[in-house]
């Protein structure tokens, strides 16, 4: 039978992505039926696990031993900031969106309270007709909803807005970004219980850390989608999510996503905590800062291939990666091969959720020589993922917060994968 040649959507290998099935079939497996068929039964013998019984059921279960170290990249603890600092995903090595509970990316900015739930409490007070305090047994009565939401830190990428690529992953690089299932209370409910007055126009929420960690968010949003989150994947938050409870701010950057929450406020301004004043804001090279850029925009990276990875032969690959916006959905990722010269549509999975991450897909014939791998990304609202010169343009050198410029990987003839600028 003749084979239909393979349709390139883009130069240098990018296969059009409607192979893509038929060359899972045939090309990426490493096994054929040949092979199998061939093996003679009689050398055929059972693996040990397979001749006795192994361990019961756990109370908690573990990743097997065989399964790779899979671990956030966590930095050294700092004498002069004890228990601040932050941890990263592993993007490199995870499929699908959701990010399991204990890769979860973690920003601390004086370290993780052990808080018992029975001494906590949540008031909410300020310019409101009754202040209220609720116990975490009350906030467990009221009824409760679960979106499926990335959370990312404002700074996460911000080194790639420097003047020279560091040599990194895409977990040392872009980390700090991670979409789980949240479960909790609609802000909604509390807040006009409580009875906003009409001079409220801002919330301020504070945690029970040890830093009182605080951001502003304006009322109007906090009464529209913003979640009081108590589970992270079905389960109860974990300490360093901000057990007993935390802010769930959808598609806004993630300190706005305050742990351990235990005050809200309303007020007629932004309380100016020190948080969106000597940090989260926007320095242009003019000096003057933006404050309150709050929504993620559009961003990809490439997950696989990408830096610090080696690819060992010349042949087929996956290309593969994550997308998301803090304005919509994902509506189209585009690969490129050769430094963004021409570009080709990926495969988006499904679910493609509403401020969620979204995994894309594309097949390479990467025929062993120089490549620049890329992605862009198209929310649902026009927005276009910015080419990272474009970004420096528009907020300078200076600043390290919201990057959202284009991921660029380096393929050199040896197949070393390296961070690059484009």
């Amino acid at each position: 039978m003749n084979e239909k040649p393979l349709d390139y959507a883009a130069s240098n290998g990018l296969i059009h992505r409607r192979h893509f099935l038929g060359l899972a079939a045939a090309g990426f497996t490493a096994v054929t039926s040949r092979d199998l068929l061939a093996a003679d039964p009689a050398n055929l013998t059972l693996p040990g696990w397979s001749r006795s019984p192994g361990p019961g059921p756990s109370e908690y279960g573990s990743p097997s031993r065989f399964a790779g170290d899979f671990k956030r990249l966590a930095p050294a603890a700092s004498a002069l900031q004890p228990g601040a600092g932050s941890s990263r995903s592993p993007l490199h090595l995870l499929q699908g969106t959701i990010t399991p509970n204990s890769l979860h990316f973690e920003r601390h900015h004086s370290g993780v309270p052990d808080i018992d739930p029975a001494g906590h409490q949540l008031v909410i007070n300020g310019l409101v007709r009754q202040p209220l305090t609720f116990s975490y047994e009350n906030l467990l009565k009221y009824p409760m909803t679960s979106r499926i939401r990335f959370i990312e830190c404002s700074g996460n990428s911000g080194g790639q807005a420097g003047d020279r690529a560091v040599d990194g992953s895409a977990a040392s690089l872009h980390g700090l970004v991670s979409c789980a299932e949240w479960t909790g209370i609609p802000l909604s409910f509390l807040l006009e219980e409580a009875g906003p007055l009409n001079t409220a126009a801002w919330i301020s929420a504070v945690g029970a850390d040890a830093a009182s960690m605080g951001r502003s968010i304006p009322l109007n949003k906090a009464l529209d989608d913003v979640i009081l989150a108590l589970y992270q994947n079905g389960e109860p938050l974990r300490p360093e999510q901000g057990y007993p409870m935390r802010l769930l701010v959808p598609g806004w950057e993630g300190n706005l996503n305050v742990k351990w929450v235990t005050q809200i406020k309303l007020t007629a301004a932004a309380a100016q905590f020190r948080d969106e004043t000597s940090k989260y804001t926007d320095t242009l090279e003019n000096r003057q800062s933006l404050q309150f850029t709050f929504p993620m925009g559009p961003k990809s990276v490439i997950t696989s291939p990408s830096g610090q990875m080696r690819l060992p032969y010349a042949g087929l690959y996956q290309v593969t990666g994550i997308a998301w916006s803090g304005h919509g959905t994902i509506r189209k990722v585009e690969v490129s091969a050769d430094g963004g010269r021409s570009w080709a549509d990926a495969i988006l999975d499904e679910p493609q959720l509403d401020r969620a991450l979204v995994r894309f897909r594309l097949p390479w014939q990467w025929q062993g020589g120089e490549a620049i791998l890329m992605s862009r990304a198209t929310d649902s609202r026009g927005n276009l993922q910015p080419a990272r010169r474009t970004w420096l343009d528009s907020m300078g050198s200076i600043n390290r917060y919201h990057f959202n410029g284009i991921q660029s990987w380096s393929v050199t003839a040896d197949g070393s994968v390296r961070n690059a600028f484009v």
